[in-house]
């Protein structure tokens, strides 16, 4: 049997002092394409989203700003590279409507956007590696998501990886082909990003949240978990060996 760790790396708590990530992870889930109720939710979502913010005083928001400092932080401008929580609120902001991809996807997006914390899955079936949150040396391998060309982070860069994997670029950014949340994901980790000044017990209500909404649409077994700088490491999960 192997054991399977999630990590995150000192440098990071250094770098961004109170950072915590909360995790949920869920196992023997049904994905789905999202039901009529569930595909409500997210638009009620937006229409909240919209009486909450504009536009114009979107970079005013401490929630989103906070990002916007740590991506200028490891020398990613702002204006290029928006975060997850920044580029889906622009597009809700503007008017679109966010697709629904499948149920799991679409519960990602709806916390995002009720709470304005980056919520972002990641299909765990075939993991084989440890994962962890770290500065990237430069060496690893990223796929964007719809593109086959194999591309490197900048030294320094906050990644996720699996081991020498990219899973996510520039901290919630841009997904990886290699842990999407697909119809067939029958096991997910979420992941909630608590930087200030998002506090430790809003990621914690935030994972409770989650539990509690794909438990309703998708079943599965849940438990989550808040790493911090007093406690960045978890067992994910156990392998059976052939």
């Amino acid at each position: 049997m192997t054991e399977i760790y999630y990590t995150i790396s000192p440098e990071i708590f250094q770098k961004y002092p109170g950072y915590v990530r909360g995790i949920v992870v869920a196992n023997h889930v049904k994905n789905q394409p999202s039901p009529d109720e569930l595909v409500a939710l997210l638009r009620k979502a937006e229409e909240e989203l919209r009486t909450r913010l504009k536009i114009e005083n979107l970079l005013e928001e401490p929630y989103i700003k906070s990002w916007r400092d740590a991506f200028r932080a490891f020398g990613a401008k702002p204006s290029d590279f928006r975060s997850s929580i920044e580029a889906m609120s622009r597009r809700v902001l503007r008017g679109d409507p966010l697709p629904s991809i499948n149920a799991l996807v679409d519960i990602g997006n709806i916390i995002s956007l009720r709470h304005l914390v980056p919520t972002g899955g990641h299909a765990i079936d075939h993991l084989t590696q440890d994962i962890s949150l770290r500065l990237a040396t430069g060496q690893e391998i990223f796929v964007p998501f719809g593109s086959d060309q194999v591309e490197h982070p900048t030294p320094g860069e906050v990644i996720f990886a699996e081991g020498n994997t990219v899973l996510t670029s520039k901290w919630t950014w841009r997904q990886a082909n290699h842990t999407l949340t697909l119809l067939e994901t029958e096991a997910i980790e979420f992941n909630v990003d608590g930087l200030l000044p998002v506090t430790p017990q809003e990621v914690e209500q935030i994972c409770a949240e989650i539990t509690s909404v794909i438990g309703q649409f998708c079943g599965g077994d849940m438990r989550s978990e808040l790493l911090s700088q007093e406690h960045p490491r978890m067992k994910l999960m156990c392998l059976l060996n052939n």
